[in-house]
């Protein structure tokens, strides 16, 4: 069992408050009337486990969580060949470069590319 509680019921919606598309995919969940927990990944820590646990359900690596095109990215850091753990600091210390919104339901895990995909979930 993971760290991440999840619900049939409920989408958990790990995102950035300051991402247009995050505002729209919350807007778009409410208007359908869908229940959401709501994760601002600038207000609430996300922990080491939580990243891990969100790529193994989305089966890509840690690495791929990071926004490498994000302005904070390109002008902090070079690209590297880093470890899981330095990728993982790096997304806590930057929350800002993961890639966002997630929406998680039960067992079904995805990276919102439209806020019109929150239903598919």
């Amino acid at each position: 069992m993971g760290e991440i509680a999840t619900s049939d019921r409920q989408i958990t919606l790990f995102y950035n408050s300051k991402s247009s598309r995050a505002k729209q995919t919350l807007a778009y969940a409410k208007a359908e009337g869908l229940p959401i927990q709501e994760i601002d990944v600038l207000r609430t820590p996300v922990t080491g486990t939580q990243i891990i646990e969100i790529a193994d359900r989305l089966g890509i690596k840690v690495s791929e969580l990071v926004n490498q095109d994000h302005p904070t990215y390109s002008t902090k850091f070079n690209k590297a060949d880093l470890s899981s753990e330095d990728w993982i600091k790096m997304i806590q210390n930057n929350p800002d470069i993961m890639k966002q919104p997630i929406a998680i339901r039960g067992n079904i895990t995805i990276l919102v590319e439209t806020p019109s995909d929150i239903i598919k979930i």
